[in-house]
C-alpha cells in the first residue's frame, strides 16, 4: 500500500475516531445533565458517610485503574514491552470512562486501547492482543462471579427465574465476545464473502485482529494472570458498595454487596443506556432491598457507589481523552515518520549543485 493511501485510510481511521470519541463525551453529558440531581446530593451523602468508611472506599476505586493497567502491563512485559505503570493508569482511567459512557457489552473502550497503546510505541499487534486477553479475562471473571452470585442467590433463597434467565443470556454473551474475538483471530485474513469484503470496517477489523502474535493468545499463564487482575476490579467494586454502605451506617455482609454489585453489571451489561443511567442504580437498590436493606439506605448507599465509579471520574476521564486527542499525531506526520526515507526526500530542483572539487 502507498504512502498516500495509508495517510488517506488514517485520515478516515482518524475521522471515524474523534466521532466516536465525540459520542462517549455527548453521551457522558447528556447522562451528567439528566443526573445533575444526584451530583447535588454527593455533598449531603458526603456529610452523612462516616471518613473512615468514605476513605476506603475511595482507596478500592483507585485500586481498580491500578488493576486495569497491571492486566495490560502483564501482556506488554511478555511481549518485550516495558511501560510505566503510571502511563497505563492513564489510559485506564480513559478506557473505563469510555467503557461507562457506551457500554455496549463492555466494548465501549477498546478502541481507545488499542490507539493509546500504540501511541506509547507497541506494535499494532501487541497492542491488540493485550485488548483480546484484557477481554477474555474480563469475561472469564465476571462469568464465574455472574455464577457465584446466582448460587448465593440460591443460598439465601432469594433466587427468582427472571434473575436466572438474566444470568443465563448474560453468561451467553459473555462466552459469545471473547468467542467472537478468538475466531477472528483464527480466522485471519483470509477472504471474505464478496458482500462482506466491501464493508472497510469490517475488512478492516478482521486485518487488525490477525496481526496479534499466536504465542500471546496461547499462554495460558499469562491468561490467568490477567484474568486474575480483572477479577480484583469486580472485588473492588463489590467492596465499595459494602465501604459505601457502611459509610452510612447500614451493616451489610460482604455476600450482600457482592450480589447486588453484580447483579446490577450484569443488567447495565446487557442494556444499550449510555453510563447505565437509571438501570444501575434501581437494579442495585432493588437487589438489596430484596436482600433485607432498607429502601432508603440501599437508594443512597448505591447513589454514593455511582457518585465515587462514575460521576467523579467522569472528568479526569474527560480531560485524559481530550489530551490523548490533541497529542494524537496527523495521519501524514504518521506515515512519514514510519518511513524515514520519505523524511530525507528534496525536491532536487530545490537543492543547489554540489561544488566540484579537483
Amino acid at each position: 500500500m502507498s504512502s498516500a493511501a495509508e495517510a488517506g485510510g488514517g485520515g478516515r481511521a482518524g475521522r471515524w475516531r474523534r466521532a466516536f470519541f465525540g459520542l462517549l463525551m455527548v453521551a457522558a453529558l447528556g447522562g451528567a445533565v439528566l443526573h445533575f440531581g444526584e451530583i447535588e446530593r454527593f455533598a449531603q451523602l458526603v456529610q452523612r458517610a462516616r471518613p473512615a468508611w468514605l476513605a476506603f472506599a475511595v482507596a478500592l476505586q483507585l485500586s481498580t485503574y491500578g488493576s486495569v493497567a497491571a492486566g495490560w502491563s502483564a501482556v506488554l512485559r511478555r511481549a518485550g514491552i516495558s511501560q510505566p505503570l503510571p502511563r497505563l493508569v492513564r489510559i485506564a482511567v480513559t478506557k473505563l470512562f469510555a467503557d461507562q459512557a457506551l457500554p455496549s457489552a463492555g466494548m465501549g473502550g477498546n478502541l481507545l486501547l488499542v490507539d493509546q497503546l500504540r501511541a506509547l510505541g507497541a506494535p499494532r499487534g501487541v497492542a491488540v492482543a493485550a485488548l483480546l486477553l484484557s477481554m477474555i479475562g474480563f469475561y472469564a471473571a465476571y462469568a464465574l462471579f455472574g455464577l457465584i452470585m446466582l448460587m448465593l442467590l440460591w443460598l439465601h433463597d432469594r433466587a427468582t427465574p427472571l434473575m436466572a434467565g438474566l444470568v443465563t443470556l448474560f453468561l451467553t454473551v459473555a462466552i459469545a465476545i471473547p468467542g467472537l474475538a478468538l475466531w477472528l483471530r483464527h480466522r485471519g485474513s483470509r477472504p471474505l464473502p464478496p458482500r462482506i469484503e466491501r464493508i472497510g470496517f469490517i475488512r478492516s477489523l478482521l486485518e487488525t485482529v490477525a496481526k496479534a502474535p499466536a504465542d500471546l493468545l496461547r499462554d495460558r499463564r499469562l491468561l490467568l494472570q490477567v484474568t486474575g487482575w480483572n477479577a480484583l476490579i469486580f472485588l473492588a467494586d463489590a467492596g465499595t458498595l459494602f465501604a459505601c454502605l457502611h459509610a452510612l451506617g447500614e451493616p451489610v455482609s460482604v455476600a450482600t454487596a457482592f450480589i447486588a454489585l453484580i447483579m446490577a453489571s450484569i443488567v447495565v451489561t446487557l442494556g444499550p443506556v449510555p453510563l447505565g443511567l437509571g438501570s444501575f442504580e434501581a437494579t442495585t437498590t432493588a437487589t438489596l432491598g430484596l436482600l433485607g436493606v432498607g429502601f432508603e439506605a440501599a437508594l443512597a448507599g448505591t447513589l454514593l457507589l455511582r457518585l465515587l465509579t462514575l460521576w467523579l471520574p467522569l472528568i479526569p476521564g474527560m480531560m485524559l481523552m481530550r489530551d490523548a486527542l490533541r497529542r494524537r499525531p496527523h495521519p501524514a506526520r504518521r506515515a512519514c515518520e514510519a518511513n524515514p526515507r520519505a523524511r530525507r526526500r528534496r525536491p532536487r530542483h530545490s537543492r543547489s549543485a554540489p561544488a566540484r572539487r579537483d
